[in-house]
């Protein structure tokens, strides 16, 4: 691990962050969502709160696919709308990482860092 990438790592630590992630639901649509706290949000989801998103109240999740990290409200926005543009066959490209936040029109990738998950949000 490079001195830079624990420097950045830090920063993102330190910072109140927002979070960009991808869910894929049972019925294989995907929903995109942006939130501070990753974990709330992912009980939210997952719990069918009343505190979840109107879409997966009726289309309910099975497991989160891909979270980016960047350090304002306004990144994480325009990530989320880039990716709620795309078709869903660009969408899988984007999980599986074979297309780039550039290809989709981020172009200040440097900006996001995406996390590499573990399945623990799934059912």
């Amino acid at each position: 691990m490079t001195n830079n990438f624990r420097f950045a790592h830090l920063y993102y630590v330190i910072m109140k962050n927002y979070y960009t992630y991808m869910l894929r639901c049972k019925n294989g649509s995907i929903y995109t969502g942006i939130t501070t706290d990753l974990n709330r949000r992912m009980t939210e989801h997952f719990s069918q709160s009343a505190a979840t998103a109107k879409y997966t109240r009726s289309h309910e999740p099975k497991c989160l696919e891909a979270v980016w990290i960047c350090s304002n409200r306004s990144k994480a926005s325009k990530l989320e709308a880039a990716i709620k543009k795309l078709r869903k066959r660009q969408k899988e490209k984007l999980i599986n990482k074979e297309i780039s936040l550039i290809s989709i029109g981020i172009f200040e990738p440097e900006e996001y860092m995406r996390i590499n998950i573990e399945k623990s949000f799934s059912i």
